[in-house]
């Protein structure tokens, strides 16, 4: 434990998601130490982000206006929406470059025992755009975990009554990995999702 402001910073950065103690105590040394770091920028940065960023009144994806640059793009298909559980989700699919339809961003998972219900997601959101009949396929690209997988599930049934093609993202095995690290879902996953080679 250290004396005064410098464990107060420590406990401030170990607040924010996947920084733990030691990532925590790195920081707080990193901006007490390095000159030439301005932390008054970081500050401002912290105190704008509130009052400029907004979620994109279509898609809830993070924007500092009110519609998204994705959802205002024309060269994007309208009739294609991928469902993803965060902004930063949209940020992985896009380095892809592999998805030129437009996005619906939930706002987390269906998890029960954090409270989290299908109420709680911006799922009412997502009904409401596909009730245009402008939306010919709906992909599912929540995680691979429990809370998402129940998304998932719940989406689907939802979507069945809308006669809306629903497709999930695969999933399985990643490049590089070992079978023998692999759980018992992933490797389920992989034998349900294989491809032919011949």
């Amino acid at each position: 434990m250290y004396d005064g402001i410098i464990q107060e910073l420590i406990d401030e950065f170990g607040k924010l998601p996947g920084i733990g103690p030691k990532s925590a105590q790195r920081i707080t040394f990193h901006v007490v130490q390095t000159e030439s770091y301005n932390p008054k920028r970081l500050g401002e940065l912290l105190a704008q982000v509130r009052d400029k960023v907004k979620f994109c009144r279509v898609c809830k994806n993070v924007t500092e206006a009110e519609v998204c640059n994705i959802c205002l793009d024309e060269r994007r298909d309208p009739t294609l929406i991928c469902v993803v559980e965060e902004p930063k989700d949209v940020v992985a699919i896009e380095r892809t470059r592999q998805f030129r339809g437009r996005y619906h961003v939930l706002g987390g998972a269906i998890s029960p025992i954090d409270g989290i219900g299908p109420d709680d997601l911006s799922i009412a959101e997502l009904m409401q755009r596909l009730a245009s009949g402008e939306v010919q396929e709906v992909i599912i690209a929540t995680d691979p975990n429990l809370e998402g997988e129940a998304t998932a599930a719940y989406l689907s049934r939802m979507l069945n009554s809308m006669q809306i093609p629903v497709s999930r993202l695969a999933s399985g095995l990643p490049v590089g990995g070992d079978l023998e690290f692999a759980d018992e879902v992933t490797l389920g996953r992989a034998f349900e999702g294989r491809t032919k080679l011949s």
